[in-house]
């Protein structure tokens, strides 16, 4: 073998590995593309999958925000409903403050007669109980009404009494020697006790 010969046959080894070499890397390469390719099925298939969760979330979010524009929707309707009916109720209040005012005047009256009459027959009473004990002479004077001129005077018995009246513990005070001290002294005397 000459020496052309004996490089034709390196040479020819060396490419036979450099071919095994590359067939290696090619199935290598190969494996590596079918792995990478069912990587990525399943990243599809998940992908899909988790579009359809968030296609079905929105959905939903969409049919809440849908009764949600309803409520709000009855939720207008029924403040306007309130607000008309705060309009009615405050005519109403004045309607019914009306009402009282006119009913409570006669019934006014007619509390402020009855306790008039009362407090005229206590004190007729008094009198009358104090005229028996005392028996002074009786003089009749004409009572005359303020703002009654056309209406006949009522008349009524006067005993002339020393005036008396009401200390501090319900106890009576003679008023009749009102400048003397006298009925002052008792009043005071009376409070004096209470303190």
């Amino acid at each position: 073998m000459n020496a052309g010969q004996l490089a034709a046959l390196v040479a020819a080894g060396f490419f036979a590995v450099l071919a095994c070499v590359a067939v290696y890397v090619l199935i290598r390469l190969g494996r590596l593309m079918s792995a990478v390719t069912e990587m990525v099925t399943g990243y599809k298939a998940r992908a899909d999958q988790l579009i359809e969760q968030a296609q079905a979330a929105v959905d939903r979010t969409n049919e809440q925000l849908i009764r949600t524009d309803a409520i709000t929707a009855s939720m207008d309707q029924v403040t306007a409903n309130m607000a008309e009916l705060s309009g009615h109720v405050s005519a109403l209040a004045g309607l019914a403050r009306g009402i009282s005012t006119a009913a409570s005047a006669p019934l006014t009256g007619l509390s402020a007669f009855a306790f008039g009459l009362r407090r005229a027959i206590v004190v007729r009473r008094s009198l009358q109980a104090t005229a028996g004990q005392t028996r002074p002479a009786a003089e009749t004077v004409p009572a005359v009404v303020p703002g009654s001129a056309a209406r006949p005077a009522i008349t009524a018995t006067v005993t002339r009494v020393p005036r008396q009246r009401v200390g501090i513990a319900g106890s009576r005070v003679s008023t009749a020697d009102h400048g003397t001290g006298a009925g002052q002294a008792s009043v005071r005397r009376d409070r004096a006790r209470r303190a």
